[in-house]
């Protein structure tokens, strides 16, 4: 939740500098002690990704990255170019700088594997990436690899012959099972679910998205109480997509969707685990964490409001309707109000 002393125009004067990724939304819930940027990495999203000597594309090229590399993030900076609608670089090992919009953050933290009962868990993946395979085996099919803050159904454990114990992870889309190594995935508490601001009586929050500055704020009795950067419906190659403007309620929620072609999330790729998704038209239009860019700030997607993981988390359990834990959704009723302006 951002600071109460920020008012909407100081806020909307930050976010012209991209540094709400820097405020918003991970930093807030470490502790005083723990240093931000240890153990923190990044994913490279790109299939190629240069570093620069300075946080400048035009500057000196340092070192190529590859898709799916995993590197140290020991800083992060903003570039001088006051005309980008992202100004945000990391610090990468001792490589130079890369540019945030293609890097997506990550931690690398292990599990003590749990036997799953019948009623079955929420997960989500808590290292760069996982792969998820035909059988609770490495060597046998695979199928998907599953990215970091995806989250998954978890409906029964395996242990493998080495005595490793495996998650079978239910595809909602498909209804089959693959499975995963179960160090790799965090058990979401019910106390994770929780709703925000129940006190709050729905009427008096709303929510806007302004698809100029690339911001959803969130109000309680015309009071903002959280705002993220995002990236909503743009004009692509294949086709205009842009978010429609107009009043919504948010009426259907799943904390996990497996999204593939047809989907508007999909962009035409396959993806398993889109975490916090939030309905607002029966055409698919939503709100949804991503882990297929970190490009917020700039019309982007196939019609959704693309958002970090953790601040759809967040919108997940500050709108209404709130889905119980274990319960694979909620549909048709009357949640919050959402309110989509240029």
């Amino acid at each position: 939740m951002i600071s109460q002393k920020i008012s909407r125009r100081d806020f909307l004067k930050l976010s012209g500098y991209g540094m709400l990724g820097m405020l918003l939304p991970e930093i807030p819930l470490l502790s005083a002690q723990q240093d931000f940027f240890s153990n923190l990495q990044g994913r490279v999203i790109d299939n190629l990704l240069w570093s620069y000597e300075e946080p400048n594309k035009k500057s000196k090229r340092v070192k190529p990255y590859w898709h799916d590399l995993i590197v140290p993030i020991t800083n992060t900076t903003v570039s001088e170019d006051e005309t980008a609608y992202n100004r945000v670089w990391y610090q990468v090992e001792d490589a130079g700088y890369v540019y945030s919009g293609s890097i997506q953050p990550v931690r690398t933290i292990l599990n003590e594997p749990q036997h799953i009962s019948l009623a079955g868990a929420l997960g989500e993946v808590s290292v760069p990436f996982t792969d998820a395979h035909l059988e609770p085996d490495a060597n046998s099919e695979l199928l998907y690899r599953l990215y970091y803050e995806s989250v998954h159904w978890i409906k029964a454990s395996a242990i493998h012959a080495d005595g490793t114990i495996w998650y079978a992870l239910l595809d909602d889309k498909t209804g089959d099972y693959y499975y995963a190594p179960g160090k790799h995935i965090r058990i979401i508490s019910d106390g994770e679910l929780a709703p925000l601001s129940p006190d709050i009586p729905n009427a008096d929050k709303f929510v806007e998205v302004n698809l100029t500055n690339q911001l959803v704020m969130a109000y309680e009795q015309n009071r903002l109480v959280y705002a993220t950067r995002v990236s909503t419906g743009g004009r692509l190659r294949s086709g205009t997509y842009t978010t429609p403007v107009g009043d919504y309620l948010t009426y259907h929620k799943r904390p996990t969707r497996h999204m593939a072609r047809g989907d508007l999330a999909s962009s035409g790729f396959d993806l398993p685990g889109v975490p916090w998704v939030i309905y607002i038209k029966e055409n698919g239009t939503s709100f949804h964490g991503t882990y297929w860019h970190n490009d917020y700030g700039r019309p982007r997607s196939h019609g959704c409001i693309n958002m970090t993981p953790q601040a759809a988390k967040w919108l997940y359990r500050w709108t209404t309707p709130s889905v119980p834990p274990g319960k694979e959704l909620v549909y048709g009723h009357v949640g919050t109000r959402v309110e989509i302006v240029v």
